[in-house]
């Protein structure tokens, strides 16, 4: 199956270096694929050169536009008509690629993809999913900062897609699907939780809806996908990050303290490096957003080569898997469904 990804050279803290580098990593482990390359000629087209193994697989459209980091969401959808953030959105709208890939300026990327690809019928709002690591595998988090404001029926279509999502492309065949309140019990939380709570435990994934979480269950393993509006999934996505940097941060301090914790560190070192390669970000970068009409990746925008080719990586998962077509399947039958009278 020949794969066409379009990707924003120039979004990004280290692009377009990081990217060209990404891309050859990604181009060994996927041979079918072929990149849309859309960034500033002259300055992508001499490290394009260097990587002879890519140039083949590497199409480069010019554009002399840039969306910077401090551009506004709103500047970047009222201008810059040909910056490479908006042309490699483009690409997947008009079809000639089935997704696009930026580490850009976040706002102006959510803003774009959105009018530019729009929703898939019936889904009101897309969410924005990451992969996070738990003690039993993975676990699937959404929404991270989209939807700051929720009602109870888009944390019920995020908790469907998010279903979908770990059933289709993590190939997980009963996902457990929990909902982030103040504590387990069914009297506790908000109005639109409890709301939120009835409604998918009415809908297609009632079997596999696990039921109320609190944080602590999300790095146990508790449920595959754990679902929250955009503020709290912002918070919890950036205060993860806060304590793995600062264990990780003790960890040195520990291993410096004295000749006998450095003698430790020697042994111990096998050991950290396999937690070090367990716990590393760069395995889990990718932001994912579901329910636009198009597949559609963020990368963190201070990642690495490394981190970029796992953004390709899960693109890849989602087109090959053709989770796009689950989800408008399930939300045009939910659409076709009658409504429920009043006093059912």
């Amino acid at each position: 199956m020949e794969i066409i990804l379009s990707v924003d050279a120039m979004g990004g803290d280290k692009a377009p270096e990081m990217i060209i580098q990404g891309l050859a990593a990604a181009a060994q482990r996927y041979p079918s694929v072929h990149f849309l390359l859309y960034g500033n000629k002259e300055i992508v087209e001499p490290l394009l050169i260097q990587e002879k193994a890519l140039l083949e697989k590497v199409t480069l459209i010019p554009c002399e536009e840039v969306i910077s980091p401090d551009t506004k969401p709103s500047a970047a959808v009222r201008g810059f008509p040909n910056s490479s953030m908006r042309q490699a959105i483009k690409a997947v709208a008009e079809g000639r690629a089935q997704g696009v890939i930026s580490a850009g300026n976040t706002g102006a990327y959510m803003a774009l993809a959105k009018i530019i690809l729009k929703t898939i019928p019936g889904i009101d709002r897309p969410a924005l999913a990451s992969l996070a690591p738990t003690l039993r595998g993975e676990v699937v988090i959404l929404d991270l900062g989209a939807n700051v404001e929720c009602s109870p029926k888009n944390l019920q279509q995020f908790a469907i897609m998010g279903e979908l999502f770990a059933r289709h492309v993590l190939h997980l065949p009963h996902p457990k699907v929990g909902l982030i309140n103040v504590g387990s019990e069914d009297i506790k939380g908000s109005t639109i939780v409890k709301e939120a709570a009835d409604l998918i435990r009415t809908s297609s994934i009632k079997d596999n809806f696990y039921g109320f979480i609190e944080g602590n269950d999300i790095p146990r393993g508790t449920v595959d996908v754990a679902v929250m509006d955009g503020f709290t999934g912002n918070v919890v996505l950036k205060a993860g990050e806060g304590v793995m940097q600062l264990a990780i941060h003790y960890f040195k301090e520990a291993f410096k303290s004295s000749w006998t914790a450095r003698l430790g560190y020697f042994f111990a070192r096998p050991m950290l490096q396999k937690l070090s390669m367990r716990l590393d970000y760069r395995r889990y970068n990718g932001g994912i957003w579901l329910g636009l009409g198009g597949i559609a990746i963020k990368s963190h925008g201070g990642t690495d080569a490394l981190g970029f080719a796992h953004a390709i990586d899960l693109a890849v998962d989602m087109i090959t898997s053709q989770i796009n077509k689950h989800f408008l399947k399930e939300f045009s039958s939910e659409e076709a469904s009658p409504p429920k009278a009043a006093n059912q």
